[in-house]
């Protein structure tokens, strides 16, 4: 399509409402909500899903609908704030929990509120800014050339307003069976929320958690995704923990100070798989997020040109509404503003070099991010490796300079904070600045709902990082923390050289061989690195995805079929993750054990209810896309 003769669906000469009051409280609740929510599914599985979609549609069906009001910008504005919230909590469950792990090993005193919020906040605000000067650039200039797959699919819920109605009820489904089946797993106990299977003579395990967010989670990235993971926890699982456990014997590996084989006795293959398999794992996974940067460099390369290129006119505020960003200049101060806080801001643990990294890096990132998102989506944005590349330099340079011990550890994990969270929300940012050209939006107040949306989602990522680390502590069962336990080896392997590198090299050249072959490394790598459960559950989600997908049915009919098990799921995961918040706030004030009815059920009626449950979570959503009503 070409941009000169594109026309926007609102005219940029017709002034609708934006930003109400309305538009805005709305938007905080999706993005409060939707935030807590990923937050609590990406400490669990290592990854989190697009919040847009869900929040459009929410958006579309209760301003429309219920309201009775007809402002396609004005729901527009609702799913900008919101999906904020989404892109926050990915950025910060990727390394801000290394730092409650530090102090739970006692390595460092326990972070405060107020620097978990301020680095939220300034990482989040440096991500809005600077996409600014680049939207002329990437969502203008390159309209025809960038997709931005998310962001024009948004456009498409909220031009589609008079389905959104049912369209949000198939959300606010979702949410509520899935708050009704987390509730009966780990609230009342009444069923295992995992069921795995042992073979006598061979140390490999299989299995199944039966969440309804972690199935959720494979029916939304779909089949192919789906089984790049599981055959990463095949491969740990089922391979390299029999391998080590077969001749192992009576040999004490490092990390674990006992035998092998005493170690496999007393906690079965999760033991191994805590003690080797996670640094094998972890290995992968630093190797896959470097690969793909690597891969990505042409692509970073060109896009940096061309946007420092475009600067000097990038944010001129031309006549037309639906050219106005907000001014340069404002950026400009912002930027330089939030710059000295991250130095002078006490509860920050950054230095003026680690400022002028965050800057350097963060402009570099957040343009790659943005134009990654623009190709291939937010959902496979290497945002991760991004975070890796930052690690490693930075944790070189501060040990360099004299920053080692505690203290560099600690200010290379703000770094990377921010830089992580920096290019999340410019990704998101470019991705709601598309669906606002479509729509014919005005930037500028997009910009300013942004700058909302990770106001309120900073405040509450820190309330809710400290309450699930009271109710369950991260790198435990309930919550792997899985990104951030890995930049938290990272660190300590630059700093202290007491990682076990032949597991970590181990994993690199799993990594290396999974790029020869052509799979994708990073899903694989997830794969190997979390427990097999957990990636059957979602292969599970990714084979009913699979079979709607392959149904002999007319194009339409199959897309909203498909469409509507992506809302429903969208939904669960929500449910999921604010049941999530309410449990951990059960077992903060003790009520939890109160309630917990798993010491009253014998083991076989306790496994098979969970097997009975989970074929009930999938028939729900097969309820709710293949067998809904359609007018």
């Amino acid at each position: 399509m070409d941009n000169k003769n594109f026309k926007p669906y609102v005219a940029a000469e017709k002034i609708t409402p934006e930003i109400t009051v309305t538009s805005i409280i709305m938007g905080v609740l999706l993005a409060v909500i939707f935030g807590a929510a990923n937050a609590y599914l990406g400490l669990r599985v290592g990854m989190t899903v697009s919040a847009s979609i869900p929040a459009a549609v929410i958006a579309m069906g209760v301003i429309r609908v219920i309201m009775r009001k007809n402002s396609i910008l004005e729901s527009n504005i609702v799913q900008t704030i919101g999906s904020a919230g989404e892109s926050l909590a990915a950025g910060a469950i990727f390394t801000l929990p290394a730092l409650f792990l530090w102090a739970a090993e006692g390595k460092a005193d326990k972070p405060e509120l107020l620097e978990i919020t301020i680095i939220a906040l300034i990482g989040g605000l440096l991500g809005v800014f600077f996409m600014i000067p680049l939207r002329n650039a990437l969502i203008v200039k390159e309209h025809g050339v960038l997709p931005y797959p998310e962001g024009s699919a948004c456009a498409e819920v909220l031009l589609a307003g008079e389905e959104g109605g049912a369209n949000a009820s198939t959300v606010f489904a979702g949410m509520g069976f899935a708050a009704l089946f987390k509730f009966i797993i780990d609230g009342i106990k009444a069923v295992a929320g995992e069921v795995s299977l042992s073979f006598k003579g061979f140390a490999g395990q299989i299995g199944t958690q039966i969440y309804p967010a972690v199935l959720s989670v494979g029916y939304i990235c779909g089949a192919r995704i789906a089984s790049f993971m599981f055959a990463g926890g095949v491969l740990s699982w089922l391979v390299i923990i029999p391998v080590i456990v077969l001749f192992g014997g009576d040999i004490i590996m490092y990390p674990s100070d006992v035998p092998i084989s005493e170690l496999y006795a007393s906690g079965g293959a999760s033991a191994i798989w805590s003690s080797y398999i996670r640094y094998i794992g972890a290995g992968a996974l630093a190797a896959g997020g470097i690969i793909s940067l690597i891969k990505s460099l042409p692509l970073i390369v060109k896009t940096f040109g061309g946007a420092m290129k475009s600067m000097s006119g990038a944010g001129a505020n031309g006549q037309s509404r639906t050219d106005r960003d907000i001014n340069i200049k404002v950026v400009i101060i912002a930027i330089a503003v939030l710059t000295l806080l991250v130095w002078l801001v006490p509860a920050i643990p950054v230095s003026l070099l680690g400022a002028a990294i965050i800057v350097i890096f963060g402009f570099f990132f957040a343009t790659v991010s943005s134009r990654m998102v623009g190709l291939v989506g937010s959902s496979n944005n290497p945002v991760s490796g991004m975070a890796i590349a930052t690690l490693l330099i930075a944790t070189l340079i501060l040990k360099i300079t004299g920053a080692s011990g505690v203290e560099g550890m600690c200010s290379a994990i703000a770094i990377g904070s921010i830089i992580c969270i920096v290019a999340a929300i410019a990704g998101d940012t470019s991705q709601d600045l598309k669906t606002g050209f479509i729509l014919g939006a005005t930037p500028r107040k997009q910009q300013i709902g942004e700058v909302i949306g990770v106001a309120a989602s900073a405040l509450a990522i820190g309330g809710t990082l400290f309450l699930l680390d009271s109710a369950w502590g991260f790198g435990s069962e309930q919550l792997a923390a899985p990104q951030a336990t890995l930049m938290k080896l990272i660190i300590e392997g630059v700093m202290d050289g007491n990682l076990p590198w032949g597991l970590v090299l181990i994993g690199v050249f799993i990594a290396v061989v999974v790029e020869i072959l052509g799979i994708p490394v990073l899903p694989f790598a997830i794969g190997v690195y979390l427990p097999v459960q957990l990636n059957a559950c979602i292969m599970v989600g990714g084979l009913v995805r699979l079979a709607l997908d392959k149904l002999k049915r007319d194009k339409e009919e199959k897309d909203a079929i498909v469409n509507d098990g992506i809302l429903f799921c969208s939904g669960m995961i929500a449910g999921e993750g604010l049941v999530g918040i309410l449990l951990a706030l059960l077992a903060v004030f003790g009520i939890g054990s109160a309630i917990d009815l798993s010491g009253f059920i014998p083991a076989p009626v306790y496994n098979i209810g969970a097997l009975v449950l989970f074929a009930i979570i999938i028939l729900t959503l097969l309820k709710f896309s293949l067998w809904k009503k359609r007018n």
